[in-house]
């Protein structure tokens, strides 16, 4: 059985009194659940807070982002290695946002994936479809395109430590959520594509619905077979929202072979 995982990203979201009162409200609420990890990937000036505020607890912590390079004259980039110097566990890899606003390509987004697992991180590589991409029944071939990238550059065997996060573009912040057709169609063809490299590890892979994740769908969307948990935005600077969030994924912990 995979266990379950609940990642809250921030995104540019927070202050040092802010974050303090959330993770204050939040701790409390996660304490003793079982079933199910929970991480939540902060601003990269927020993460020696985080480490202070959450060593002792249950909840890991992550960077939205970090440079494909290991270190030198690249101002205003992050290290993988000053990520972990701060204990993160996780970094998200190729999120739409940076896909979009950013230009990030999937040869860029394969070797930040590569630097992050050098650092020994665990990165949340994210793929998804835009709306006009699903309109124009590209769906799979998008995500498929994201993912073969990864695996030409980094070899099948990396997905052995790394989580995956499905996000239709198309439902990121928009208050719209794929169905549970959608998402589970979307998270068995990223199974299989895995499968047709090793069978075994695919079966272990998590794989994380991102997409207007909230208290009300998270339940249903943690049932279906092959959705490990969530990638949850702006729900996720709600302590008592994101905590039912996990709960729902706790009590939902039964997917997996």
């Amino acid at each position: 059985m995979r266990s379950k995982l609940v990642v809250g990203n921030w995104k540019m979201h927070g202050s040092l009194v802010e974050n303090e009162a959330l993770l204050k409200g939040l701790i409390p609420r996660l304490t003793g659940l079982g079933g199910v990890s929970v991480a939540v990937c902060v601003p990269f000036p927020y993460l020696a807070q985080l480490q202070t505020l959450l060593r002792s607890t249950e909840i890991l912590w992550g960077a939205q982002n970090l440079s494909h390079r290991r270190a030198g004259a690249y101002t205003g980039e992050v290290s993988g290695a000053m990520l972990a110097d701060f204990d993160c566990r996780y970094v998200l890899v190729g999120h739409s946002e940076r896909r979009a606003l950013y230009g990030e390509s999937d040869v860029l987004v394969a070797d930040k994936f590569i630097a992050a697992q050098s650092a020994g991180l665990t990165p949340i590589l994210c793929v998804g479809e835009t709306l006009e991409e699903r309109q124009g029944g590209l769906t799979e071939e998008v995500v498929a395109r994201q993912l073969e990238v990864v695996v030409s550059h980094a070899g099948v065997v990396a997905f052995e430590n790394t989580v995956i996060a499905y996000e239709p573009v198309w439902a990121i912040g928009t208050g719209q959520t794929a169905t549970p057709t959608q998402a589970q169609a979307v998270h068995a063809f990223i199974r299989n594509r895995l499968k047709s490299h090793d069978s075994a590890l695919a079966d272990r892979v998590l794989i994380l619905y991102g997409g207007s994740v909230k208290a009300g769908n998270a339940a249903q969307l943690c049932s279906l077979p092959d959705v490990d948990g969530g990638l949850v935005g702006g729900a996720s600077l709600n302590a008592e929202e994101f905590a039912s969030i996990c709960r729902a994924a706790s009590t939902n912990n039964i997917s997996g072979p």
